[in-house]
C-alpha cells in the first residue's frame, strides 16, 4: 500500500524568501530519500504558466474579479494534474503559493472578500487543504528593500502600493491565527538556516504520524 503523500505550502508577501525556503526543504526530504514534487502558483502546468503570464505581467488592466477567477482556473488544473496524483504516489508536495494567496491577495488585498474568495478556491481544488502552511512573515517596507536589492523588473502585484502590502500581510496573520494547527508562522527576518531548521522539524512530526 502506497503510503500517503504530504502537501507543503509556503506563503508570505513578495520578498519572504519563500524559494529559498522550497529549495532547502527539498533538498533535506531527498536526503532523507523521500520523493519530492516542486511547484508553484501560479505557473505550475503549461496552462498555468500562461496564466501567470496574465495575471503577473500583462500590461493592460486586469480587473480585479478576473484576476480572482484566472487564479482559480489555474489552481483547479494544478492540482487535478500535478498536486493530487503526486500525493496519491505517496510523494511530498512542496508548492510556492496556494490558496491562502489568494484570500490575502485578493480577498483583502484586492477587497474581494476574504470568504467569496475562499469559497472559490475551495469548489476549485474540491476542498484540498494542505497539511502544513509555512507562513513566512515580513513587514512590507523589508520586503520592499529584499525586492530592491534583487535589482530586477516588479510583477503586477510586487509593484503594488505599501497599502496593499500591509493588508495583505494582516490577512495572512488573521488566516494564521484561525488554523493554528495547519499554519507553521515564522519570522521571516531570521537567518535562513534558522527558519529551515523550524520548518524541519514540523515537517519531521508530520511524517512521524
Amino acid at each position: 500500500m502506497t503510503a500517503p503523500g504530504l502537501f507543503i505550502t509556503l506563503e508570505g508577501g513578495d520578498g519572504s524568501g519563500k524559494t529559498t525556503q522550497a529549495s532547502l526543504l527539498r533538498d533535506w526530504l531527498e536526503s532523507e530519500e523521500r520523493i519530492v514534487v516542486r511547484t508553484r502558483e501560479p505557473g505550475g502546468t503549461e496552462v498555468g504558466v500562461l496564466i501567470r503570464d496574465i495575471v503577473l505581467h500583462h500590461r493592460g488592466e486586469v480587473s480585479p474579479r478576473a484576476e480572482a477567477l484566472l487564479y482559480a482556473a489555474d489552481r483547479a488544473h494544478h492540482i487535478a494534474t500535478v498536486v493530487r496524483p503526486a500525493l496519491e504516489r505517496g510523494e511530498v508536495v512542496i508548492q510556492d503559493r496556494y490558496l491562502d494567496s489568494s484570500v490575502a491577495y485578493q480577498g483583502a488585498g484586492r477587497v474581494l472578500g476574504r470568504d467569496e474568495i475562499r469559497d472559490l478556491s475551495l469548489w476549485a481544488t474540491e476542498g484540498l487543504l494542505p497539511d502544513l502552511t509555512v507562513l513566512l512573515d515580513l513587514d512590507p517596507a523589508t520586503a520592499r528593500a529584499r525586492l530592491d536589492a534583487a535589482d530586477k523588473p516588479f510583477d503586477r502585484l510586487e509593484a503594488e502600493r505599501d497599502e496593499f502590502h500591509a493588508r495583505v500581510r494582516a490577512e495572512y496573520l488573521v488566516l494564521a491565527a484561525a488554523e493554528p494547527e495547519r499554519f507553521l508562522v515564522l519570522d521571516a527576518s531570521l537567518p535562513a538556516d534558522e527558519i529551515a531548521e523550524a520548518v524541519r522539524a514540523r515537517v519531521t512530526a508530520l511524517l512521524a504520524l
